[in-house]
């Protein structure tokens, strides 16, 4: 059958693409679809086609897989930031559990057999809804010039209008209906991306898990912002907030957060417990969405670690010190590296808040700071890099300080896999590694990794 754009087809998903699109094959040719599972008989309409694959838009199911469930939330699918929401968690997280071993098979060149002994069971969730304590919702006005907030639609700047996303907690709901209210009551207008017009941009929410604690932060294109002693004083009246702030970002950019923090209540920022550990968190702060997740992936790392009081330890691509401030527990001293100051600064004060005292901290580039200083050691080695992955030069300064034990936290099993190649081919070992679900209904996972020196195999 020749194939054309706008043509309907009828063919089975049988798998999912890393980004969570349903593959379905009709004579042998790929289609890709968003929307569906595994097993689903669909109807699709053809949207784009290449040489060898193409894309096709969901019309109808026919016939619903097994592991089709009904979405909590009834626009993820215009939303688009839940790809899997129509997925059992099970096969979620077997299909997440795969993507990290498909990863480390095919791009890191690790044996099936090596795998197979390393690999360790998904850590999933207990509960997969309401876990994020961080929300940044776009603000804007519909067709009737209406004000609304909600999601970017993927790949645009249209908002899909959201007042509860289920993943985030029940609080944020009656602060964005407060926020909105607000804005109509005294009649500020939501900044235009096209004409640079008006004041309000995003609205960004952060809870403390562990505290309670709320932040309200109105991120606004000017810092005269009319009312914001009434403003202020209405986020006061809500149980639980403890933040007011304005964040000012006057740029034409897509760069949601500006630079310049000013507060109208409270101390401008929140603070929350992890791991028994507290935490200061302010509108800028880099802070682990999911920590409960959080909490169980940094205590993997912690087991493969391995201290025993005895060692010392770099942390590299640090944040604001979460994972350092875990390992400073349990060994002799910890030296956290990352590129961001304002991050090292709020490491610094996590460090003292906590009383911890081994522990200290440099703001710079992993790839300028660390083959500047080969004279660095360790006995143990951790990472938490972005995306992106490690710099080569990094890799091979790790290799340079011959440490034990290399933990490697990653958000990207491909890259993940893409640096290993270089630690194994300077003779390190994968001893264990396990995926973890930080972020349930998206295609998302993160997984942490042990590799040894063989002779510490």
């Amino acid at each position: 059958m020749e194939l054309k754009k706008n043509m309907e087809v009828r063919i089975t998903i049988a798998d999912l693409t890393s980004t969570g699109e349903g593959i379905g094959k009709l004579d042998g040719f790929p289609l890709f679809v968003k929307d569906t599972v595994p097993g689903d008989e669909i109807i699709a309409t053809v949207m784009k086609l290449k040489k060898n694959y193409g894309f096709a838009r969901l019309k109808e199911v026919i016939k619903p897989s097994e592991d089709r469930v009904k979405p909590e939330c009834e626009i993820a699918r215009p939303c688009g930031g839940c790809q899997l929401q129509s997925l059992s968690y099970d096969v979620e997280l077997a299909y997440k559990q795969k993507k990290v071993h498909d990863c480390l098979l095919r791009i890191g060149g690790i044996p099936e057999k090596i795998l197979s002994v390393a690999e360790e069971p998904i850590i999933g969730m207990e509960r997969e809804w309401r876990y994020r304590n961080k929300a940044q919702y776009p603000i804007g006005l519909d067709k009737n010039g209406r004000i609304v907030a909600g999601f970017y639609a993927g790949h645009s700047h249209n908002i899909i209008e959201c007042r509860d996303c289920r993943l985030t907690p029940p609080e944020f709901q009656k602060i964005l209906r407060i926020v909105i209210g607000f804005l109509e009551e005294y009649g500020i207008m939501p900044y235009d991306e096209t004409t640079g017009k008006g004041i309000v941009r995003h609205l960004l929410l952060r809870k403390g898990f562990g505290t309670g604690e709320l932040m309200v932060c109105l991120v606004v294109a000017t810092k005269k912002f009319p009312h914001a002693e009434e403003f202020a004083a209405e986020m006061r009246g809500i149980p639980g907030v403890k933040s007011v702030t304005l964040n000012i970002n006057p740029d034409k950019t897509n760069v949601i957060l500006g630079k310049e923090i000013v507060v109208l209540d409270g101390d401008g920022y929140i603070t929350d417990v992890l791991g028994g550990l507290k935490f200061q968190i302010s509108p800028l702060s880099f802070y682990q969405v999911n920590p409960v997740q959080a909490e169980k992936l940094y205590n993997k790392a912690l087991e493969y670690a391995g201290l025993t009081g005895n060692e010392e330890v770099w942390d590299v691509c640090c944040g604001i010190g979460t994972i350092t401030l875990f390992l400073a527990r349990g060994a002799a001293k910890v030296h956290g590296l990352e590129i961001v100051p304002e991050a090292i600064e709020d490491a610094k004060i996590n460090a003292k808040l906590n009383n911890i005292t081994n522990a200290d901290f440099v703001a710079a580039a992993a790839e300028d700071y660390m083959p500047s200083h080969p004279d660095i050691k360790a006995d143990v080695v951790v990472v938490d890099p972005p995306r992106k992955g490690l710099d080569a030069s990094v890799l091979e300064t790790i290799v340079g300080m011959s440490p034990d034990r290399v933990v490697y936290v990653s958000c990207d099993p491909a890259t993940l896999a893409r640096d290993m190649k270089i630690l194994l081919a300077a003779g390190y070992k994968l001893q264990k590694y396990a995926a973890c679900d930080q972020f349930s209904r998206t295609a998302h996972v993160e997984a942490v990794l042990l590799m040894t020196r063989d002779e510490h195999s």
